[in-house]
């Protein structure tokens, strides 16, 4: 009786085990099937560092991605920099071993800086996948840009751009329609013409690129062997200039202040300073009569090294911002003007203030300029680079602030 007691207490314990187990397998059974799929990783820190202003443009996209997606971005970091200065630090970083910056923003200047530099991660077509029919979604302008890229960037915004003539009619009665009345002008009117740095501004750059197709240069796209005319032209006109500041905001401000009567421009850079007030809004534009427009885009870069976690968010982000609801948003006031790169994005499609902006002040005379003058993309990546550096070298190294 007594063993038979034991054995039942036994029994009975063993029981109480055995019922445990099947309760705490079923209900791992039931969360198994319950519990929500975890995510793949946590979501990401990025940090975005801008050289050419897109920010402007594009910030408020960014936004809303990290809005709409926060199970993938924690946080997002946003820099400004000067494009000249970027290439230098990002050699630097990588050389250590580090992935400080996650994406860049950058116009031609740095993107080409950066591909000769071997800075940039190949998007197309090494990571195609990651980037389903992009190519198809842009505009036949924006498309030649893309091209310009060379799958080291993807494409964000587009600007037709210049080179144009930006004046306070005021001062200026009869505006220079020939480069050698602008020299003209110039020499009669010392210190009252100003352009910035072409390696970081970019009417600077487009009025540089610009010039060999008015001149009639042998080659544009040869900077080195086939610009005589325009290294010639530049040269003189450096006799009438004060001096060249370090980007186009310093232009602008001085143009706006009145201590300079006229400057180079491009339509972006055109409308939305005056839309600010920061230059009179009565201000006016002449384009050469034989311009040829010389293309503007900024570009979404990856450093090489960035982290594998990051890389699949940033792709999906990189996506995002050519969505045409985040294209739209480009217009902005003016600032890269039209601004979408993506094909069927039109100014009704823009928020209100954007509409507002542009029709108050908009161009009527740039629709009849776009679809007469020609247009090209700018400078190879290489050409680019021996561009800014013979002009910082043989112009601007005497007078640059």
């Amino acid at each position: 009786m007594i063993l038979s007691g034991r054995l039942s207490a036994k029994l009975r314990v063993l029981r109480m085990a055995l019922s445990a187990v099947a309760a705490v397998t079923a209900v791992t059974a039931v969360s198994m099937v319950t519990a929500p799929a975890a995510h793949a990783a946590d979501p990401v820190a990025i940090n975005i560092v801008d050289v050419a202003g897109n920010l402007q443009l594009t910030q408020k996209a960014f936004e809303a991605f990290k809005e709409k997606y926060p199970q993938l971005v924690s946080n997002i970091t946003f820099t400004n920099a000067p494009a000249p200065q970027l290439p230098g630090k990002i050699k630097a970083m990588q050389a250590a071993g580090r992935s400080d910056i996650d994406l860049v923003l950058t116009g031609t200047d740095a993107l080409a800086a950066g591909i000769e530099q071997k800075l940039w991660m190949k998007l197309l077509p090494d990571q195609a996948a990651a980037f389903p029919g992009v190519l198809d979604k842009y505009a036949p302008g924006p498309r030649k840009m893309q091209d310009l890229a060379q799958g080291y960037g993807i494409e964000v915004t587009y600007m037709p751009a210049g080179p144009l003539i930006e004046y306070n009619p005021a001062k200026v009665t009869d505006p220079p329609k020939t480069p050698a009345q602008l020299l003209a002008w110039c020499k009669a009117h010392p210190d009252k013409l100003i352009y910035a740095r072409p390696a970081n501004s970019g009417p600077g750059r487009t009025f540089l690129m610009g010039l060999p197709y008015v001149l009639g240069d042998k080659d544009p796209q040869d900077p080195i062997n086939g610009w005589d005319k325009t290294w010639a032209f530049l040269k003189q006109l450096n006799d009438c200039i004060p001096y060249y500041p370090g980007g186009t905001s310093a232009v602008m401000k001085e143009l706006g202040e009145g201590s300079r009567d006229m400057t180079v421009t491009v339509t972006g850079w055109d409308i939305n300073p005056r839309a600010l007030g920061l230059v009179p809004a009565e201000y006016k534009v002449q384009a050469f009569d034989n311009m040829t427009w010389v293309n503007d885009a900024h570009y979404m870069v990856i450093p090489n090294g960035v982290p594998k976690e990051k890389l699949d968010v940033i792709y999906k982000m990189m996506n995002f911002l050519l969505e045409p609801a985040q294209q739209a948003m480009t217009f902005d006031d003016g600032y890269f003007y039209p601004g979408p790169a993506v094909k069927g994005v039109t100014i009704d499609q823009a928020p209100a203030k954007s509409q507002e902006v542009i029709k108050k002040y908009g161009r009527p005379e740039y629709a009849k300029l776009l679809a007469d003058r020609p247009h090209v993309v700018p400078l190879s990546a290489a050409a680019m680079v021996a561009a800014f550096q013979k002009w910082d070298r043989e112009i601007g190294s005497q007078k640059s602030k």
